[in-house]
């Protein structure tokens, strides 16, 4: 990675995780029967921060900013331990009890990016890698509306361990704007991928 905003992040080590040390995730031995009445194992990992009353982890979150030049997508740029590269994400987070899907949106957002919205639409639950751990979430579509004076200069409301660049991508080149990313060495989220993607796949069966 050769932007200089994240020159100091790397790997210093890596290694086994003792599960007395585990606050966000465990590993998991399921036993279970194939189709065929097989009995087989399964190793995964599953969060420990998902509310007792709650059915998904958290949220990812669909901004588009309507700007004079046309609609752009909201996202972020945030470096991620786990492969270590800088990602192109859309803002999400994780919800807290007692709070609805679209509460933990518009709270998400205006933490991470500093926008005011209204949550207006949420998907079915999507589930990120269920091959491997069982973390779920909602897209939930927040507008924003770019008149009102507390987004004309919107300011995050990082915690100390977020590091999160704020940033918008025409919506008519994101696909070729995600290749450019990738080309320049940032990763990019599948949610991210997904969405462009399907703006590509509408263009060429001009749904």
């Amino acid at each position: 990675m050769s932007d200089p905003k994240y020159g100091l992040s790397k790997h210093i080590s890596r290694g086994p995780l003792d599960p007395k040390e585990a606050r966000w995730t465990r590993l998991i031995k399921t036993t279970y029967r194939d189709p065929n009445g097989v009995e087989r194992t399964w190793e995964s990992a599953e969060r420990q921060t998902r509310p007792a009353d709650c059915e998904i982890d958290g949220v990812g979150i669909v901004t588009i900013l309507n700007k004079p030049t046309g609609p752009e997508l909201l996202l972020q740029k945030q470096y991620r331990p786990p492969i270590d590269m800088v990602v192109v994400e859309v803002p999400a987070g994780l919800i807290d009890a007692g709070e609805t899907v679209e509460e933990c949106a518009v709270r998400e957002l205006k933490e991470e990016t500093g926008y005011v919205g209204v949550a207006e639409q949420t998907s079915c639950v999507m589930y990120n890698d269920p091959g491997f751990c069982n973390t779920n979430l909602n897209m939930v579509h927040v507008r924003v509306d770019m008149s009102l004076p507390e987004n004309q200069n919107p300011k995050p409301q990082l915690e100390d361990n977020e590091f999160i660049e704020c940033f918008t991508v025409p919506l008519s080149t994101l696909f070729e704007e995600m290749k450019k990313l990738e080309s320049e060495g940032y990763a990019i989220d599948a949610r991210v991928g997904t969405i462009a993607e399907g703006i590509e796949l509408a263009k060429q069966l001009k749904l």
